[in-house]
């Protein structure tokens, strides 16, 4: 191994390090990955930002903005909901919003996609009296199935797309993975629907109250102790013991009380941190004399909304100090869900991250707007704003540049690229929120992990890995081979990213082939499919972080319903991958 080959290496086990411990945001730990290679000589200067001009990236951001305006558009909440209402069971309801995420996933990206879905699923749910835990984690899996399905389905085949270029001079076209990722997306969506749903525990599942403005089981917010409640004076522990709620601090003339919680005793004026559920919540600001904080002292009837932080949300990794909501947007935080973390400190304070719910107060129109500022969607119908007489061009618009990329009349960059200018020209999409529709940290990571992939490729490092895999199952053949690099794909994206592993495991891959004197097309294929599949972990990829919260899930749901779905891929892929793509 030479300096370049293990310095790379560093560089990359570094990264895939800080990956894992999600301190800091994944563009900046890969930017920052690109630096280190280049101040060190591993990637000239001049190919530093070569990434950005990739023809994937370039198709990334374009499609990011055709589905967002597809999305504010209203067309697809409409076919959405049609189809639900025609499905009466559970079952049937989860099968038809599974199948129509799918559907979408495979032309969008699969956070989007689950984003849109997302509101129609929860009040679904709720409409129709069971948990939306039951239907948000096969949705949220549903939208990765369908991303296999096609080019532009998710950024990892753009990816696999371009590394097949690189190495064959030919690159995959919009449809090559329909006939691997249509059969295991069917497969997936009917074990999703007859089965899946049905392994997650309901003994989680929250109760129903007739109650709009709290609605998810378990919130962090702040109550005050007014005068003449039930609790002045009463021990800490006996609100926990008596009411179950969990009191997390207490706040007594703006500083924290650091005794033992069984010496506390609540006093007048008191803030109290809590965590609990809505309904009693409700009932101890109604009749026992405690007021939400951001209340303030007239006590006016709050007006509030629930709204998730998006992967991309201005607000991750600050507070609401920080960001001054009030000051600002005219926002209050009231409350947080946060599944699985302990906030320190007041929850003013308390940093906000991906996942999270907040209950926000305030005018409605104001939320909406100050919401789509920050980065953040609602849990509920949202009010959308589209011009009648001109949404009918997106579709077919869309149509065209996907039948384009599909005959290779054109690149899917220049395709979809064709296609943004097109809407911009009917005045579709409006210049103003050309950018805000694109998802920059998403475009950052790939525009910065490119040279990365390029540089294991020239420096050696992907034939060195390669070379030791091989030796390491040297009777394991090309079907081996093939489940090998499945499997340690599948292992790999949870922990690191989906387009990373992409940019980290192609070059190795063809290497491998190379060495085996195989074609390439079958493992690049199985890349791609394992990169689409983390369904083990609820923090490998956005949309099971998404739904961590708002389902109400623990670690172990998502091994529970997932692992099965995993062993269906992996045999599925198996099977369908060598006699599509021969080696």
């Amino acid at each position: 191994m030479t300096w370049e080959q293990g310095a790379l290496l560093a560089v990359l086990a570094g990264s895939l390090g800080l990956f894992v411990l999600d301190r800091w945001r994944f563009d900046i730990v890969a930017v920052a990955a690109l630096m280190i290679c280049v101040l060190v000589g591993i990637i000239r200067p001049d190919a530093a930002f070569a990434g950005f001009s990739n023809p994937a990236v370039v198709t990334v951001a374009m499609v990011l903005v055709i589905t967002q305006t597809l999305a504010r558009s209203g067309i697809v909440d409409d076919a959405a909901r049609r189809c639900t209402d025609m499905a009466k069971t559970p079952t049937a309801q989860i099968g038809a919003l599974c199948a129509f995420a799918a559907l979408l996933s495979a032309f969008m990206n699969n956070v989007g996609a689950l984003a849109l879905m997302m509101p129609l699923a929860i009040s679904t749910a709720r409409r129709n009296g069971y948990s939306p835990g039951l239907i948000l984690m096969p949705l949220s899996f549903a939208t990765m199935l369908g991303g296999m399905c096609t080019l532009i389905g998710t950024p990892p085949n753009l990816l696999i797309s371009n590394f097949r270029e690189q190495a064959t001079g030919n690159r995959f076209l919009m449809f090559d993975f329909l006939p691997v990722g249509l059969a295991i997306t069917a497969a997936g969506l009917t074990y999703l629907t007859f089965a899946g749903w049905r392994l997650l525990p309901r003994h989680r599942t929250a109760p129903r109250v007739d109650i709009d403005r709290f609605r998810v089981s378990d919130y962090v917010t702040e109550a005050l102790i007014r005068p003449g409640s039930h609790w002045a004076d009463q021990k800490v522990e006996r609100l926990e013991e008596e009411r179950g709620v969990a009191v997390i601090g207490v706040i007594r003339d703006g500083r924290r009380i650091f005794a033992r919680p069984g010496t506390v005793r609540f006093q007048s004026g008191d803030i109290v941190l809590l965590e609990t559920d809505t309904a009693t919540l409700q009932h101890l600001v109604e009749l026992e004399g405690l007021a939400l904080v951001a209340q303030g002292a007239g006590g006016r009837e709050l007006r509030l909304t629930e709204a998730m932080v998006m992967p991309n949300a201005l607000i991750q990794g600050s507070s609401a100090l920080s960001l001054d909501l009030r000051e600002r947007w005219g926002v209050n935080l009231v409350a947080v869900s946060r599944q699985g973390r302990r906030f320190e400190g007041r929850l003013r304070d308390a940093n906000l991250s991906a996942g999270d719910i907040l209950l926000l107060d305030g005018d409605p129109e104001i939320v909406a707007e100050a919401m789509g500022e920050l980065g953040c969607i609602p849990l509920a119908d949202r009010k959308l704003e589209f011009e009648p007489r001109r949404t009918w061009l997106i579709v077919p618009v869309f149509a065209a540049a996907v039948t384009a990329a599909a005959l290779d009349l054109a690149s899917a960059a220049i395709a979809f690229t064709c296609a943004v200018l097109a809407m911009l020209a009917a005045r579709i999409i409006r210049p103003a929120s050309l950018y805000e529709a694109v998802d920059w940290p998403v475009v950052v990571l790939l525009g910065a992990m490119i040279p990365l992939g390029t540089a294991v490729q020239t420096t050696g490092l992907a034939g060195w890995i390669g070379e030791a895999v091989v030796m390491m199952a040297p009777t394991a053949g090309p079907t081996g081979m093939l489940a090998v690099i499945l499997i340690a794909t599948m292992v790999v994206t949870p922990v690191l990213n989906n387009a990373a592993t992409v940019v980290i495991m192609a070059p190795v891959v063809v290497n491998i082939a190379q060495q085996l004197g195989v074609s390439p097309d079958a493992f690049l294929m199985a890349v791609a499919i394992g990169a689409s599949c983390d369904f083990l972990t609820p923090f490998g990829h956005h949309n099971n972080s998404i739904i961590l919260g708002p389902g109400g899930y623990r670690f172990g749901d998502f091994w529970r319903v997932g692992l099965p779905l995993d062993l269906i891929v992996i045999v599925l892929s198996l099977l369908l991958i060598p006699l599509i793509w021969a080696f």
